[in-house]
């Protein structure tokens, strides 16, 4: 099953299971089976152009940088907001070197292939969505299975959201006084796992991309924790990333990482 939001830029799937069943597919788990698809048909066909760029932004899945290093792509994370990714389109065209872009997606549901729109696009996505969907049935697998053996391969990432609200008119200077608190005070453990790098998206000389008010904190044994604030409503979003051995372990994980920043948004 696939639906489109009414302007046609994002695009969400449910997929049939083998007990009839229909199973929700988050946009980062589209992503990364788009990517996998593209690479590797775009390698069997001989259409991958030399040095591959895809791009995602930085709170989405790091199982897609997983996927793009087997295939010897170059991954871009960019910041959120799909302007960035087709900024990124751009730069490559500036350079005479556009038809590198392969792919872009943002965990968001918005998906894009080729350079032809800057832009999230649920038209490109649909079609891609639908003979990836064929392609997999014609070979007698499924988006289920390929998206089970790609788990398998690369480990069981999970990725989830929790959104804290401020309302009120004092709101967007709380969540400002717990911004400017985490950058005087960096955590350096979150649930007893420590913190092996910290990046702030306000040092452009270190991220080398336009300032952003946002956090990230990498953890031992590869998950991470990204914060950022909303920059239109009174919010912040926490964003997970844990690696379990199955999707137990993984949400095990986050559920504790979760539990011990909950006090840093109170």
């Amino acid at each position: 099953m696939l639906a489109t939001d009414p302007d046609a830029d994002r695009v969400g799937i449910a997929m049939k299971c083998p007990d009839g069943s229909y199973e929700l597919v988050s946009g980062n788990e589209v992503g990364a089976l788009l990517l996998d698809y593209i690479c590797a048909g775009r390698i069997e066909t001989g259409t991958m152009p030399r040095n591959p760029v895809a791009v995602k932004s930085l709170v989405s899945t790091p199982l897609a940088d997983a996927i793009a290093a087997h295939y010897g792509v170059e991954l871009r994370n960019v910041l959120t907001g799909f302007k960035w990714i087709g900024d990124q389109i751009a730069q490559l065209e500036a350079d005479g070197e556009v038809d590198r872009f392969i792919f872009g997606f943002e965990e968001s549901y918005g998906y894009l292939a080729g350079p032809y729109v800057r832009d999230k696009d649920a038209i490109v996505g649909s079609m891609l969505i639908c003979e990836m969907a064929a392609y997999y049935r014609s070979v007698g697998s499924s988006i289920k299975q390929r998206l089970e053996e790609i788990y398998a391969e690369y480990g069981r990432y999970l990725n989830k959201t929790d959104s804290f609200e401020f309302p009120g008119l004092t709101g967007m200077d709380k969540m400002a006084g717990m911004m400017a608190e985490l950058r005087k005070n960096p955590l350096t453990e979150i649930a007893g796992i420590n913190v092996v790098k910290a990046i702030d998206y306000k040092k452009t000389e270190e991220t080398d991309l336009p300032a952003a008010n946002v956090i990230a904190y990498m953890l031992e044994g590869g998950a991470s924790v990204i914060i950022r604030p909303s920059g239109t409503e009174p919010k912040i979003k926490a964003y997970y990333t844990t690696l379990g051995q199955d999707l137990a372990e993984a949400a095990a994980k986050k559920d504790m990482l979760a539990v011990a920043l909950k006090p840093v948004f109170e």
